[in-house]
């Protein structure tokens, strides 16, 4: 009844809102989402239409509500239903900003599913809406470098990044989608910051450091920013810094402050849900590296949690927490001189599952391996546990010897990787996000 009563209104209620500019959203109060409510009343250009932030608000809130198939098509369709009501011929920024509003939630919904691919599509869609204001385009094409991050795609990554920072070029000529204030200056911040990310993903530390220069002023150092900034800093050892930068992300993600920010939208895996709790697990790495073991697996077991609520607990997401758990134990083990083989090896085996690591007979260089960094990490641990009992020390082998072949990190060797120092400059930080080592 209620999926029927959403899409009735997304068609008939759409003049009615044009006409009111109010519709249907002063009377049902908004769903807490991680991307619809911040956009509908910013700067000039950043209008959408209610009746599609609605629209939005309940069809995510739907398809979340059972986490199941079933409950994500309805979403969809939901989302689909809206889109229809919108013409392609209007070309004015409102429409625009409400139709790429919608396709960020369909890129979002997808991504949750796994649908990697089909959200890019929808991604890619909108940098062809040329009215649409210049946040929401920033939004995409960092969503876009996220997914292509993820999938291990780090050149069409790089290009994806370079078109981010040319967005501003483009734009400053288009007074329908460009502010020249403080807006424009936060969106240049994430531009710098998204870049500063895959350089930092490809080993290039120096000239990640030089894009995460703008992130420096309070300015935009917010969200996806203040995390991949965190990420720099505490990957070269700059842990109090890095700390600061984590705590911010949370803290203000958690505050919502940016809900009516249309410098701020995002979606898939650079979402604020997402930020939020990749931000949170850094910080637990942190606290892990830094030998605060009650704090680090206190947090870690938070997200672990909280990741199980949003995406459910089969998903590879808790495959990733539960490697940097794994790892967290095992630092700890190092560290106080004791042993933790029961617990680690019961970790490693459970992410690995959940990660869909490919048998051990598979060749580790040639095998198709999603989130291989996290996969390659684990394994290289998991190798170590195994290695030290004389029984098993075949297996372990054998197991580090795919680890070492399917490891493709560009800054750190395996070894590096598992190796933690206060004397290394080099420190592995897993980013929640992207499932990649950094």
């Amino acid at each position: 009844m209620m999926l029927s009563t959403a899409l009735k209104l997304s068609r008939g209620a759409m003049p009615a809102a044009r006409a009111t500019g109010i519709g249907l959203l002063s009377r049902t109060p908004s769903l807490l989402s991680p991307l619809s409510s911040r956009f509908f009343c910013g700067p000039k250009g950043s209008n959408a239409s209610p009746v599609a932030l609605q629209m939005i608000d309940y069809a995510l809130s739907h398809a979340r509500s059972l986490k199941s198939d079933e409950s994500y098509a309805q979403g969809l369709l939901v989302l689909e239903q809206c889109l229809s009501t919108q013409s392609n011929e209007v070309v004015d920024a409102t429409s625009q900003n409400s139709r790429a509003m919608v396709l960020l939630a369909m890129s979002t919904l997808l991504f949750e599913r796994g649908a990697f691919d089909d959200a890019i599509d929808k991604l890619q869609t909108i940098q062809g809406l040329g009215h649409s204001h210049l946040g929401v385009r920033v939004a995409s094409m960092e969503d876009l470098v996220g997914l292509n991050l993820l999938l291990e795609r780090n050149d069409t990554s790089r290009v994806l990044a370079d078109k981010c920072l040319q967005l501003f070029v483009n734009a400053s000529t288009n007074t329908d989608c460009y502010d020249d204030g403080v807006g424009s200056k936060v969106l240049n911040v994430h531009a710098k910051a998204l870049k500063g990310l895959v350089e930092l993903v490809h080993g290039n530390l120096e000239s990640a450091e030089s894009f995460f220069q703008a992130s420096r002023d309070d300015n935009g150092c917010t969200g996806n920013v203040a995390l991949s900034y965190g990420e720099f800093l505490h990957s070269t050892g700059k842990f109090s810094l890095a700390k600061e930068l984590y705590q911010k992300a949370i803290e203000e993600i958690s505050a919502n402050k940016e809900f009516a920010d249309p410098h701020a939208l995002s979606a898939c895996c650079m979402s604020g849900r997402e930020v939020r709790l990749a931000a949170t697990c850094a910080l637990g790495q942190l606290e892990g590296h830094l030998g605060n073991f009650s704090e680090a697996e206190e947090i870690l077991t938070r997200v672990l949690t909280k990741t199980e609520e949003h995406l459910g607990s089969h998903h590879p997401n808790v495959g990733t927490v539960l490697t940097c758990i794994a790892l967290m134990f095992r630092h700890k083990a190092i560290i106080e001189h004791s042993s933790s083989l029961v617990i680690q090896e019961g970790l490693y085996r459970r992410a690995l599952d959940l990660l869909k690591a490919p048998s051990l007979e598979t060749e580790g260089k040639k095998a198709d391996v999603a989130r291989r960094d996290i996969v390659a990490l684990a394994r290289g641990a998991y190798a170590e546990v195994l290695c030290v009992q004389q029984n098993r020390k075949d297996e372990g082998e054998k197991m580090k010897g795919w680890a070492q072949t399917a490891w493709r990190n560009r800054r750190l060797s395996l070894a590096e990787a598992l190796e933690i120092s206060e004397l290394s400059s080099k420190v592995p930080v897993i980013d929640a996000r992207i499932s990649r080592v950094l």
